[in-house]
């Protein structure tokens, strides 16, 4: 089977779409079947990393080729490749109904969608919807992602199927947790956007204020950057947190690795999340997570990984906070639920999903 991923972006960022596609990527560049070839078409990125390309693939990858957000020529390379494939991976609904043009011009080739979440939560627009229909699978990150496409589309159910995400294949899980760093230390990792506020850092620095009040030496440490920084820190202030509240901003992924492993719990009280890989990264650190009972995050925190609250609700999350760092949690059974997400386990569900299966 000739296979093609489209993708809005594969290496120009480390974001979770991007990160997941990736994970398409090495998978689908790894099916079994004899004569099994490999492309990707990207609309985003402008240059690729030879290191990139051998993370991340292997010897069945015959072509690829980036597009620096120039749609025009995207469309025009996809529809020029539509008769060299059997079928098309298409990375997120906004490049799906450039696989249904493809799809036109060579009748025998398929294609499935990934729905990564939010995106496919409203009703698409016309061109999706049609390219929808014609789809032959939705492959949803979560249940909670394919109720919601089933609801807003009025799809069959047979035409969709749920693959959570899983880890990089060169994500080190290790065989047993290191203690957590003192004083307690709470972490999330997210976009600092103004357009991302369902992100919950609001209501993580709120219930922080709260949280201080009965445990004195708490912290909390938000990863990431954006254009919300500043009217975050001010947040922060207006609590007089202070200190205690550190916001370095873009951090490497051994720095990033390195706050998982210091971090006494995890947080990202996100209303809007489709899955939820960054949970299951503190997780791989043996760290237990607390996050808000909405969207796809129910399916990644068990009751032995970490605790759900209700959306958008401050002292509800305080008080969660103060169980985790309060309890005794079996690292083991945190980092056994981490390993169920592995690049094997995503890896053999994607195959099996596919046509030539």
């Amino acid at each position: 089977m000739r296979t093609l991923l489209l993708a809005p972006e594969l290496f120009t960022s480390n974001g979770g779409i991007p990160r997941i596609l990736r994970l398409y990527a090495l998978a689908l560049s790894e099916l079994p079947a004899p004569g099994s070839s490999f492309s990707f078409l990207s609309l985003g990125d402008a240059l690729v990393d030879s290191s990139e390309l051998r993370r991340h693939t292997n010897a069945s990858l015959v072509t690829w080729a980036v597009s620096s957000g120039h749609r025009g020529r995207f469309i025009r390379r996809a529809l020029r490749w539509a008769r060299r494939h059997d079928h098309v991976v298409c990375g997120h609904l906004h490049l799906l109904p450039v696989a249904l043009l493809m799809s036109l011009l060579n009748p025998r080739l398929s294609y499935d969608l990934v729905a990564h979440g939010i995106e496919v939560w409203q009703k698409p627009g016309l061109m999706q919807r049609l390219a929808l229909r014609r789809a032959r699978r939705v492959l949803c990150v979560s249940d909670y992602t394919r109720r919601r496409l089933l609801e807003v589309t009025g799809l069959p159910a047979s035409k969709t199927c749920v693959l959570h995400n899983g880890l990089d294949c060169h994500f080190q899980i290790p065989a047993s947790a290191t203690a957590p760093a003192s004083p307690p230390l709470i972490l999330t990792v997210s976009r600092l956007c103004r357009s991302d506020a369902y992100k919950g850092i609001d209501v993580l620095i709120e219930a922080m204020a709260l949280l201080r009040a009965r445990v004195p030496a708490a912290r909390l440490r938000i990863v990431g950057q954006g254009d919300d920084m500043r009217r975050l820190r001010r947040l922060a202030d207006k609590h007089a947190l202070g200190s205690a509240v550190e916001m370095p901003g873009h951090v490497s992924d051994a720095d990033l690795e390195r706050s998982f492993r210091e971090c006494s719990v995890f947080s990202l009280p996100s209303t809007g999340e489709g899955f939820g890989l960054v949970f299951i990264e503190a997780m791989a650190q043996g760290r237990p997570c607390v996050g808000a009972s909405a969207g796809g995050i129910p399916e990644v925190i068990s009751p032995e990984s970490g605790l759900l609250v209700p959306p958008n609700d401050p002292a509800a999350l305080a008080t969660a906070l103060e169980t985790a760092l309060q309890r005794d949690w079996d690292r083991q059974a945190i980092l056994a639920r981490a390993r169920s997400f592995s690049y094997g386990n995503f890896k053999a569900q994607l195959h099996a999903a596919l046509p030539s299966a």
